[in-house]
């Protein structure tokens, strides 16, 4: 079985749902449990291969890649085709293998109008090969393929089946993401060009990236390094999305569909932290470290001012929304540090949001088809009309508070404790004013968050939802869904160590390339 893994285990979990796409495009008709069904066969047939990688990683040797694949791609070029699974990859890996499988079943009975499960299951599909891919992708132009694919099918989600303002949304959201590409892959061509092996101080002219990181940007001017940083920090942090290229998040998640608000916010995000962790840092360690203040910075205002625009919202999804970018501000602090501690404190920043704000937006598109608003003013009494679901959105909401317990907490505390000791050379007074201010932003995060569970949860049902029969508690395709979420939520809180020891080998080499 290992021998099959190391040759065709990482093909097989990235491609087998584009296997599921042929065979659904073949599907003639438009049965709706049909489709969903191949749909749903896929995702967990792409999870078996994964849990059949995790049980064969060796976690003693998580800093080294395993399972690696390396074929000829493009000759002309030097990209290979190279993928390949260590500390840092896995725990993303498992989150979005856990994530759409969930949608899927979600979507039993929340098909978006104008209906058509047959699309809609064909773009997720889609969708969940681009974000495996991203993780495991070892070539820069393989990633940058990867990284590419997830945009279409998203923009597809939000224009035919989001809301009002879906195609504002959409088309924000791709022309955001596209410029962000486009300074990247510039980066990217530029590196080709410009770093050089150590060993000879020839120009290595590789898209390799574990080549490009032992490199560790030789050859490449200071002042270099800084300008290709912004490349790359422009294609990072609009997916992020950091302040101030966040404005495409908030129209995006307030028009998606349930769906693609859930698989925004648990996984595509994290194509952004990631790439600055596996490639931007690495590759580009003397650009990173000149950078670092800057990005500390913009971190600490996008968890403010993310916070600040959570309290003036009106709609629950916007809030949950601008709450993202005040959470993910937490894990781009804790990446400024360019430490071991904050890189560790980052991934597992990354796997808690994704558990905790996908719930949210699972329950928020709940409560959306049986009130027919997300309109604040207009819910309350959720724990008397749907006991359940209202007990559930408290327990979400404490976890994304940071209540300790909750894997919301280890996604906070850690990345703001990293900022007492950056690393060295880098400002220590900025970081830690940068560290109180990022406190500063859990208090006002306890705020918005208690108040939305006071408006929407407590209280009696207005009157004009008092006797309407479409208002139910959760039904059995949603308890399947977000049991194992809200399991998980619990489980991390309590023993953290899943993640911070599966990770720890893999980010400590990132962290040791510049200095950390």
């Amino acid at each position: 079985m290992k021998e099959f893994l190391n040759d065709w285990g990482l093909i097989l979990v990235t491609f087998l749902p584009l296997v599921g796409v042929a065979v659904m495009l073949c599907v003639p008709g438009k049965d709706e449990g049909t489709h969903k069904l191949l749909a749903l066969i896929t995702t967990l047939a792409t999870a078996f291969v994964g849990i059949l990688l995790m049980v064969n990683f060796d976690y003693d040797k998580a800093g080294v890649l395993q399972f690696r694949v390396d074929h000829s791609w493009i000759d002309q070029i030097n990209s290979r085709f190279i993928m390949g699974l260590d500390g840092l990859s896995l725990p993303l890996l498992a989150l979005t293998l856990l994530i759409v499988p969930l949608v899927v079943i979600y979507s039993w009975n929340h098909i978006p109008d104008p209906g058509n499960p047959k699309a809609f299951m064909i773009l997720m599909l889609i969708l969940e090969t681009g974000m495996i891919g991203s993780f495991l992708a070892e070539d820069l132009i393989l990633f940058f393929v990867f990284f590419e694919v997830v945009l279409l099918p998203m923009y597809f989600m939000i224009g035919v089946w989001g809301g009002p303002e879906r195609k504002y949304a959409s088309i924000k959201f791709f022309i955001y993401t596209l410029l962000g590409s486009a300074l990247m892959i510039v980066s990217f061509v530029a590196v080709y060009f410009l770093v050089k092996n150590p060993a000879t101080g020839e120009a290595i002219k590789t898209f390799s990236i574990p080549e490009l990181r032992a490199a560790g940007g030789e050859g490449v001017a200071r002042s270099a390094q800084v300008i290709l940083f912004a490349g790359m920090f422009m294609g990072f942090g609009i997916k992020v999305p950091m302040f101030p290229f966040h404005t495409w998040l908030p129209d995006a998640h307030t028009q998606a569909p349930t769906q693609g608000s859930v698989i925004l916010a648990a996984v595509l995000l994290k194509l952004g932290t990631y790439g600055f962790l596996r490639i931007a840092i690495p590759i580009l360690p003397d650009g990173a470290r000149q950078w670092a203040p800057a990005i500390g910075i913009l971190a600490v205002i996008g968890i403010i001012y993310g916070a600040l625009c959570c309290l003036a919202q009106t709609d629950m999804k916007r809030l949950i929304a601008f709450s993202s970018v005040s959470h993910m501000g937490f894990t781009m602090l804790a990446i400024a540090t360019m430490t071991t501690y904050g890189f560790n404190a980052a991934v597992f920043g990354m796997v808690a949001h994704g558990l905790i704000t996908g719930m949210l937006f699972f329950i928020a598109g709940s409560v959306k088809e049986r009130y027919h608003t997300l309109e604040i003013k207009r819910l309350g009494g959720l724990l008397i009309s749907a006991p359940k679901m209202g007990w559930i959105l408290g327990l979400c909401t404490m976890a994304s508070l940071g209540l300790p317990g909750l894997a919301g907490f280890w996604g906070e505390f850690p990345a703001i404790l990293s900022a007492y000791e950056p690393a060295a050379g880098l400002n220590v007074a900025l970081f830690r004013t940068l560290m109180v201010l990022a406190a500063l932003g859990t208090v006002l995060a306890a705020g918005y968050l208690l108040w939305l569970y006071q408006r929407t949860a407590f209280g009696t049902p207005k009157e004009e939802f008092a006797n309407d029969p479409h208002i139910h508690d959760v039904e059995t395709p949603e308890w399947i869904a977000w049991t194992p979420l809200v399991i998980l939520i619990v489980v991390l809180g309590f023993v953290p160590a899943i993640i911070f020891n599966v990770s720890e080998p893999a980010v400590s080499l990132i962290a040791r390339t510049v200095g950390g």
